[in-house]
């Protein structure tokens, strides 16, 4: 299939942590029309400014990687937030892309649509089988209304709206706020903050028995890319009927507790762990079966190690913006 390097792709969220990867790696593979706009230039929870700026542009490809997104805390505290602000700015990016005529959309998900108990590793077929997490169930149901959102436009519409699972994502440009993040940019904080007060122990959130499954933003990215891509026939020959979405992930997991002694010999910290079970585990384990998306032809390449390596890198190279979030 030959790519059209001069087709004008809109990368929505270009400065969160999926986005600007999704640039960096778009720019190197020779894109020369990459549109992008901040939350003051465009807010994609208003319907009319998302349908101008559509009007405006002439976009030919979307990424859709902008969403609110949290760690266990935040999910908590804020549930109206993440499943309105979801919401809207999935149904307004996406069915403008319809209006304007954009044939090839790709959109980011997340791995909490899969139900708690869902069977392990976890089958695209496993959507909708079970009850979610109900720590984040309203930013799953989001996510799923984007797929569906997808395979609606598709079946209605003949569109060729694309969808990616990613697993727990990690890396440059991460959220490190101290109540808002993620697993491993909320680790990496705390054990560089340890590091440098000389403390002897770190207290780690739930009982660290619970697995997890993390990949790289780079990979990330490059499945992404490589999937929007994949030509239309190959895509349609290696799906079951209805089913937009597809695995990314590394294939391995491995416990909290494995994590947290990963990301100490990382930062260079030397205490104690401790593990607070009286904070919640979530999900016992979520490991993604990547199988289809190796039958597709693409695989993870950065280890966990590497990964946590690089991430705390550029977490020392950007405290202060770290900080920020």
């Amino acid at each position: 299939m030959t790519i059209d390097l001069d087709q004008k792709v809109f990368v929505a969220g270009h400065r969160g942590m999926v986005g600007s990867a999704i640039v960096r790696q778009l720019q190197e593979k020779g894109y020369q029309n990459i549109v992008t706009a901040t939350h003051s230039e465009l807010d994609l929870t208003s319907q009319q400014a998302v349908d101008i700026f559509f009007e405006t542009h002439k976009i030919d490809q979307v990424y859709l990687a902008a969403a609110k997104v949290g760690g266990i805390h935040a999910n908590n505290e804020y549930p109206a937030d993440f499943i309105y602000q979801n919401l809207m700015i999935e149904a307004n990016v996406i069915h403008a892309a319809h209006q304007n005529e954009v044939q090839k959309l790709m959109f980011l998900g997340s791995s909490c649509i899969y139900p708690k108990f869902a069977q392990q590793p976890m089958l695209e077929s496993e959507l909708l089988t079970g009850i979610l997490e109900g720590t984040n169930e309203p930013y799953a149901i989001a996510k799923i209304a984007g797929i569906k959102l997808c395979e609606s436009y598709n079946r209605q519409f003949g569109r060729d709206y694309r969808s990616v699972m990613p697993t727990n994502l990690y890396g440059p440009y991460d959220n490190f706020h101290p109540e808002n993040s993620h697993v491993i940019p909320a680790l990496l904080r705390r054990f560089h903050q340890a590091v440098q007060e000389d403390l002897d122990e770190v207290v780690i959130w739930g009982s660290g028995t619970p697995m997890r499954e993390f990949l790289h933003v780079d990979d990330m990215a490059a499945a992404s890319i490589y999937v929007m891509e994949l030509d239309g026939a190959i895509f349609k020959a290696n799906t079951q009927p209805m089913l937009s979405h597809i695995n990314v992930g590394a294939g391995v997991d491995c416990t909290i507790r494995e994590l947290a002694e990963t990301i100490a010999k990382v930062t260079g910290f030397k205490g104690k762990l401790s593990f607070d079970a009286t904070k919640p585990d979530g999900t016992p384990r979520k490991l993604m079966d990547v199988s289809r998306l190796e039958q597709l032809g693409w695989k993870a390449s950065i280890n966990l190690k590497d990964g946590l390596e690089n991430a705390y890198h550029w977490y020392l190279g950007n405290i202060d913006q770290a900080r920020s979030k």
